[in-house]
């Protein structure tokens, strides 16, 4: 009896804590990049899209956008088609983008809107072709890769207005030619929520957050200002793989994003710890007022 008391108890206080960040957060828009390790585990599938739809039932206007690297790679050895890459960056011919399309836009955007909605959630899977969402331009020496310059928010509102949520996929509307472009999921999702004006970004990852030692596990930043970020680069503390997801945070801060979340997807429902506890889990970057 005693245990049980003490455990209802733990349970409670929980809640208590959350409460403030759940009145706080409805009715605002949070833009989660969905990627990595979390969507190969189906246990961290089902974490991660049960948070989804308790942000969504919370009140949270909540966009999800995906990529799909592992799932693309894997399709791309399967019908024997060999990667090339640029710089390390993957180079994206006509037919390595008709099987990015194939496997974000289709087989893969409308499996996890399946999963949110056998979850009790009310999702919609679009790209960035829908309605023209994502215009993007060409970027130099990588083929049909292309560099998101305008998000056409009026589609993703209407979503968001009847009660669902959005899916994204990161392919995008190439308007010189009237194609489809590979475009980096990361990248995508700031620009999205730069144009929504979103309260935050979350970016779900392979790693703590942003580590002060990266050999380090427990030295992680939980909380860093927009103006220590080119710092933490030139310092060599930022290196590497977390460069372009420290980018992409400082391109939401600088268009309007209110704050901006680093966490390790492989934890399971860390989108919940990070949202609704005092102590989160990963690195929040807010402003420099912060």
């Amino acid at each position: 009896m005693i245990n049980e008391t003490k455990a209802n108890a733990e349970r409670a206080a929980l809640m208590l804590q959350a409460l403030p960040y759940i009145q706080g957060f409805k009715g605002k828009t949070v833009v989660v990049k969905y990627g990595g390790n979390a969507m190969l585990s189906e246990e961290l599938k089902k974490a991660v899209i049960e948070d989804i739809v308790f942000m969504a039932g919370a009140g949270i206007r909540t966009v999800l956008v995906h990529g799909g690297g592992p799932e693309i790679q894997a399709m791309l050895k399967k019908t024997g088609k060999e990667s090339r890459f640029v710089n390390g960056l993957r180079y994206t011919d006509e037919e390595t983008m008709e099987i990015v399309q194939m496997v974000l836009c289709g087989k893969l955007n409308k499996d996890i809107t399946a999963m949110i909605q056998k979850a009790g959630g009310r999702a919609m899977g679009i790209c960035g072709l829908d309605g023209a969402m994502l215009k993007a331009t060409c970027m130099k020496d990588l083929g049909l890769v292309g560099e998101v310059e305008h998000v056409d928010t009026d589609v993703l509102n209407a979503i968001l207005d009847s009660g669902f949520m959005p899916v994204v996929s990161s392919v995008a509307y190439n308007a010189s030619e009237g194609s489809a472009l590979n475009v980096n999921a990361d990248t995508a999702a700031a620009k999205i929520a730069a144009a929504l004006k979103a309260e935050k970004i979350i970016l779900m990852t392979d790693v703590r957050g942003i580590l002060k030692d990266v050999n380090d596990p427990d030295s992680l930043l939980s909380i860093v200002r927009r103006s220590e970020l080119d710092s933490l680069i030139k310092d060599g503390i930022v290196s590497k793989g977390m460069i372009p997801k420290v980018d992409c945070c400082s391109m939401a801060l600088d268009g309007g994003v209110k704050k901006a979340h680093i966490i390790d997807g492989r934890i399971p429902h860390a989108l919940l710890t990070e949202l609704f506890t005092d102590k989160g889990i990963g690195t929040m970057i807010g402003g420099n007022n912060e």
